[in-house]
């Protein structure tokens, strides 16, 4: 990430950089897929790509026009090198599937704005399923949850990074209220315990499941 550039991330030739605007849970408005548009034609920006957080990056982006581009879109900042939340992946859960049984799409928004501020010892990473067949990848994600009938199952210390691991089922049939609790003192804990840069994931392997759990149910 550049220092001295708004949420710019210098590409590989060294001259051009990208941008990540803020689409929590992947949902983008009519207003700002029209600021999108708009700023990818006027600044002839070559590349608009969707993330595998369902954001939108926009690639190529000359370094004297990054600042007036974030001007023009007017959106905020979907943070992709600092150690903190970085998205919140999500399926359409009971918004639109006809499998969804929860509401993941209205509990990802909610969660981005409860933890998007907080400082974290890594980055993180939130996938959000709405029934038991897991389309918001929850189990390969730092925190991941999995809407049932009774309520969210809770995973935490996933990773499908280059030494993936399937996270830990934490607790079950929680209530959005629950759900929002634990989660508070999981990344409480793992805040006061964790290495710098250390992962969920391998602090997980580090700490242990049954220590993890007794220390924040």
């Amino acid at each position: 990430m550049s220092e001295d550039l708004k949420g710019a991330i210098l590409q590989r030739d060294k001259k051009t950089y990208a941008i990540v605007p803020r689409t929590p849970a992947g949902i983008l408005s009519v207003e700002k897929l029209e600021a999108i548009t708009n700023v990818v034609k006027k600044y002839n920006i070559p590349i608009t790509k969707i993330t595998s957080g369902h954001r939108l990056a926009l690639v190529g982006i000359k370094k004297e026009e990054v600042n007036a581009v974030w001007e023009d879109l007017n959106i905020g900042v979907g943070r992709a090198t600092e150690l903190c939340l970085h998205y919140v992946q999500a399926c359409p859960g009971t918004a639109v599937c006809s499998f969804g049984v929860q509401d993941s799409l209205g509990l990802g928004m909610e969660l981005e704005q409860v933890f998007a501020e907080k400082t974290l010892p890594a980055k993180l990473k939130l996938g959000i399923s709405g029934c038991q067949f897991c389309c918001g990848e929850s189990f390969v994600r730092d925190i991941g949850l999995i809407g049932k009938k009774n309520g969210w199952r809770l995973i935490f210390g996933g990773n499908s990074g280059k030494k993936p691991r399937i996270g830990d089922v934490i607790a079950e049939d929680l209530s959005k209220e629950e759900v929002i609790k634990i989660i508070d003192a999981c990344l409480s804990y793992y805040v006061e315990n964790a290495k710098k840069k250390e992962r969920t994931s391998r602090f997980m392997d580090r700490v242990g499941v049954e220590e993890f759990k007794n220390t924040i149910l």
